[in-house]
């Protein structure tokens, strides 16, 4: 009789979770991701490059600022022009405009994804010496990440995530020491604006769950390691992308191998702000960057839609599974 007893009794329980877990099989809903259109990302790196080189201290500079500030707030963002003097490696007071969208502010979780929109002054590592006084396009290096960036507030703004998310381009992060100069301590010299910001955010006490940098995301067959310095401060997050971007189908773009260490705005995000973030960035420390970083060719036709497609699209499904 007890062993009667003990099976009704093991049985109702049984029964009593199976339909706890239907239960919570209907109540979550499947999480809808908004489609990354690549072609309006393209459209957006071209109007960045239609400016001109957008070097701080020139009218394409103020002409691009204005025309991201104007996009933002067209997709419903709160928009902030964080202006500042900065000083580069050779003396030069310059004009940095960091300008930050944020998307659901009342929202405590945030995920801040960034990139910077400026092109370098000089094409220093031009393989012809008479061209490495000419500014440099920034089609890749800097638009791209900005275009990925447009695309992806343009989709926020239809339909928001779950959690908020704040948008920063950041400016003078390329007027870094030339390939020729010799002086000190030029590894703060890159990313002016990006440690000015860290160390002035928009809002007093800023932070963020995590933080995504990125930076030269539209080269052609573009891969993407699992670059050093991200993985020592958010390796978490390094793995989170690293197989979303796997799961979709990208997984010739985001290889799942070390890269090597760079220098780049997430540097400071994570040492000034303590924010962990990662830099998706085309690098690797066998070959370096693109054969056109830096250079005069640094131009439109080196920008892929389908590499755009691949970084948009990955992040997309990062941001909307919060």
């Amino acid at each position: 009789m007890r062993k009667l007893l003990f099976i009704l009794f093991v049985a109702v329980q049984v029964a009593a979770c199976n339909q706890a877990t239907k239960s919570v099989q209907k109540e979550k809903k499947p999480v809808i991701v908004p489609t990354f259109s690549s072609d309006s990302a393209y459209n957006y790196v071209q109007k960045q490059v239609d400016f001109g080189p957008r070097i701080p201290n020139t009218d394409a500079q103020l002409n691009c600022a204005k025309y991201l500030s104007t996009t933002l707030k067209r997709f419903g963002a709160e928009v902030i022009e964080q202006k500042a003097n900065v000083l580069a490696f050779n003396g030069t007071t310059l004009r940095s405009i960091n300008i930050i969208g944020t998307f659901n502010p009342k929202a405590e979780t945030r995920v801040l994804l960034f990139s910077h929109w400026d092109s370098r002054p000089w094409a220093d590592h031009d393989p012809d010496p008479a061209n490495r006084k000419k500014p440099v396009m920034g089609a890749n290096d800097g638009a791209s990440g900005v275009g990925v960036l447009l695309e992806m507030a343009r989709q926020i703004g239809i339909a928001k995530p779950n959690v908020g998310i704040d948008i920063i381009f950041m400016d003078a992060e390329d007027y870094g020491a030339t390939e020729d100069y010799r002086g000190e301590n030029t590894e703060d010299s890159w990313c002016l604006g990006t440690q000015y910001w860290a160390k002035n955010p928009h809002v007093p006490g800023y932070t963020a769950k995590y933080g995504i940098l990125l930076d030269m995301v539209g080269g052609k067959q573009a891969t993407f390691l699992r670059e050093s310095i991200s993985e020592q401060y958010a390796a978490n997050v390094v793995d989170k992308v690293w197989s979303q971007a796997e799961s979709l189908g990208f997984g010739q773009y985001f290889v799942n191998r070390s890269g090597g260490m760079i220098t780049d705005d997430h540097v400071y995000v994570n040492k000034i702000i303590g924010i962990p973030s990662i830099d998706i960035i085309q690098y690797t420390s066998e070959t370096g960057f693109a054969s056109y970083w830096h250079t005069v060719n640094d131009t439109m036709e080196n920008v892929d839609k389908n590499t755009l497609n691949a970084v948009g699209t990955t992040l997309m499904h990062v941001i909307y599974n919060e």
